[in-house]
């Protein structure tokens, strides 16, 4: 057996079952001299690349590749993760969206970028996909990364691989669907004797235009009519994007390796919307004509210094020191024409800054036989400062704040880990964890006294693999992990945000410094089958209970109506997902080179204390599904992706009620190669041109049942793309 099959079977146990399990190809070798005795030479070739995470690794992992990421040109990595199975994308909008796994969201799928939670403020729809190397999903927690991931973790990595020589330009524009402009990309590397540098970057800059229609109804005690409004609105702005990623990598003495990578993303957003309130039932709106605009702009800066240091023993020590900061700044202006009944003029200004520094590290061996020990720290410290001051007419709501309303929040963390990874058997891995979380947060302000929180969650994981015998690829999973939810800074501040017109349903919202950590008991069983090159089916059934779950209760306080978030008992969510994948060839000898992918999500929850049916845990998606289709042939490549999820009744409290609404999102791409260095990308987006709506209801104490909903048109969009390399 070569170096090359010795290192892989050692960093890879399945390609040593493999190997052993296969005869291994005789290189020729002319025929003896006479007197000498034969030696048979035995070579076994083997490339890195036939190793599968999701096939091969003990901890659960699919890690999805620079090639899909890029595929249907997407603008912003939210729209990628869409057709990855088990994730599902809401945005209540077309902006903002929130990525979700077991159709949970609220903080309960944990983001990291670079194996690092990614900084407050921060949005998935400014992150290019242009400048990601591989996207990574863990159904199941790892003793490795942080705990905080009760449905699961998406881990997203920026690039970092050097070619030698890689020169690659994009140059794109997307039109309709109420958005239009243009997007650019560039990425540069090479290698430079011990060496190496990549450079990532892209900018986007977007026009949007779009309609948005409202409706209001409402019925009295006696179930009558008592209440019917209608919005008509017009929404037009736009957003500017900069994405930089650069980064380099220095090959010392002895074989260790430092390297330096950072990232900048800055995002500019700009809106203005005009309403109109009519009402043919009822008390009149409070403003019949309404004018408001958002100013946003997010800046963060992130870089971070690594250092691999590899012993003589086989050891590996991986250190890694981390800077960030951000910046956010927000205006929110609502004004009435002159001569209103009931003027307003109505300035609120948000700054928020924040400034961090990490330090990660990892000690790794290979420990007795099939052993593979890892231990290491995760420790940071971050102070972020927010201000808010609101206007009205130009003159301080609040005149004792002449600095307006400010906070300082300080928090501190550590983690401690140890994990093993064990082959106790050519067929049968175990993966044993434990880490120890405590964070501490400290918030003080000028209109609330000083807030302490401070927790800790203990969190044993196991997870294992087995490969079944007397099958080509059959095997089965099981996870038992301890997974926890600790909360935002914005839900501890106990500073009330008002809201304009304040009603049930538009609700001021106050934090919570009382608020306790959610902690989950979780499993997850799979059994996969790869009956062909490319091929697989899986079934994966989960389970997560959850004690002092957060829900977000609305109370009028004898003024106004104020939303506020509440550790509310227990609760319980389950979950069974089906998905394949395979190339048509894997069905018939001899057809065409189509590849075809599915996957379908069922979700159940229910929530303790809350009287009646419907008490999903934050809008939990009933089920959801994701289709998909490529084709290949030389030069050209196409394909489609359709993605559903159903509607559904959420019952917040007895008085609060949220409804899902079915949502259907068809997508198409087209790819021409004109030689080995151009290539033109066209895709289809929202084929089906659904609007995005919002719907919700609330009992008012002595009144009826206002249910109210908000649709903003959208429509298909087509983007193309031309990418050059040189």
């Amino acid at each position: 057996m070569t170096l090359l099959a010795t290192a892989l079977a050692t960093a890879f146990p399945a390609f040593a079952q493999e190997t052993s399990a296969a005869p291994a190809p005789v290189k020729a070798e002319a025929a003896p001299a006479a007197g000498e005795q034969k030696m048979q030479q035995v070579e076994v070739r083997a490339n890195a690349n036939s190793y599968d995470p999701r096939r091969d690794d003990t901890a659960t992992r699919i890690v999805v590749s620079q090639e899909e990421i890029v595929k249907y040109g997407d603008t912003n990595v939210a729209d990628v993760l869409k057709r990855v199975p088990g994730i599902t994308v809401s945005s209540p909008n077309g902006r903002n969206a929130e990525i979700r796994m077991r159709g949970l969201g609220a903080g309960y799928t944990q983001i990291l970028i670079n194996g690092e939670r990614a900084p407050n403020g921060f949005t998935l729809d400014s992150l290019s996909p242009d400048v990601i190397e591989r996207i990574e999903v863990l159904r199941a927690a790892s003793a490795e990364f942080s705990t905080q991931s009760v449905a699961g973790t998406v881990n997203i990595v920026l690039k970092k691989t050097a070619r030698s020589g890689q020169r690659e330009f994009k140059l794109g524009a997307r039109a309709g669907s109420g958005f239009s402009g243009p997007t650019a990309s560039i990425q540069l590397s090479d290698k430079l004797g011990k060496m190496s540098y990549s450079i990532a970057g892209s900018v986007m800059a977007e026009q949007m235009k779009r309609e948005i229609v409202s409706n209001e109804q409402g019925v009295d005690l006696a179930g009558q009519p008592a209440l019917a409004r209608r919005t008509l609105g017009n929404e037009s702005g736009r957003v500017n994007l900069v994405n930089f990623a650069p980064r380099l990598n220095w090959t010392m003495e002895g074989g260790d390796t430092l390297t330096s990578q950072s990232f900048v993303n800055s995002a500019r957003f700009r809106i203005g919307t005009h309403e109109l309130t009519s009402t043919s039932l009822g008390a009149p709106a409070p403003y019949p004509v309404l004018d408001s605009s958002i100013r946003s702009d997010n800046d963060v800066v992130r870089t971070e210094l690594n250092w691999v240091h590899k012993m003589a023993d086989g050891a590996k020590l991986d250190v890694k020191a981390s800077l960030i900061g951000g910046q956010n700044t927000t205006e929110t202006r609502r004004s009435t024409p002159p001569g209103a009944a009931r003027p307003v003029d109505n300035l609120v200004h948000l700054e928020a800054e924040e400034v961090g520094a990490t330090t990660v590290g990892k000690y790794s061996k290979t420990i007795m036989a099939g052993h593979n020990l890892g231990m290491g720290w995760d420790a940071g410290y971050s102070k972020r400062e927010d201000s808010r001051e609101e206007t009205e007419a130009g003159r301080l709501v609040f005149p004792a704040l002449p600095s307006g309303e400010t906070s300082d929040s300080r928090v501190a963390r550590l983690a401690l880990y140890a994990q093993d990874e064990w082959n106790l058997t050519p067929r049968w891995s175990v993966y044993l964890g434990a880490r120890w979380e405590g964070i501490r947060t400290t918030t003080t302000g000028n209109t609330f006294s000083t807030g302490r929180s401070r927790s800790s969650v203990w969190s044993p994981v196991m997870q294992t693999l087995f490969k079944i015998p007397d099958t080509k690829g059959d095997q089965l999973r099981f996870a038992v992990t301890r997974t926890y939810k600790a909360p935002s800074f914005q839900q501890l501040i106990p500073r009330r945000q008002t809201s304009i017109d304040n009603r049930s349903t538009d609700p001021d919202f106050a934090g919570n410094p009382d608020l306790k950590p959610e902690l989950a008991l979780g499993f997850d069983a799979s059994f996969e089958h790869y009956w062909a090159e490319g091929a697989m089916f899986s079934i994966s059934g989960s389970m997560r209970r959850i004690d002092d779950y957060t829900r977000y209760l609305v109370n009028f306080d004898g003024a106004r109506w104020v939303a506020k978030p509440m550790n509310a008992g227990r609760a319980t969510t389950r979950g069974l997902e089906l998905e394949t994948k395979f190339p048509l060839k894997a069905l018939m000898k001899d057809a065409p080179a189509i590849d075809l992918r599915a996957s379908v999500s069922a979700n159940w929850s229910r929530v303790d204390g809350v009287p009646g049916p419907d008490n999903r845990l934050d809008g939990q998606n009933p089920l959801s599904a994701n289709l998909g289709i490529d084709y290949k042939h030389t030069d050209f490549t196409t394909g489609a992706s359709f993605a559903y999820k159903q509607a559904g009744t959420v019952r917040v409290s007895d008085r609060q009620t949220n409804f899902l609404v079915a949502r259907r999102e068809l997508e198409a791409y087209a790819l021409y190669k004109f030689n080995p260095k151009q290539q033109l990308r066209v895709a289809l987006s929202n084929l089906l041109g659904q609007d995005f709506v919002n719907r919700s209801s609330y009992v008012e104490q002595g009144r009826g049942p206002v249910l109210r909903d908000s649709v903003f048109k959208a429509g298909p969009s087509l983007r193309a793309t031309l990418e050059l390399r040189f």
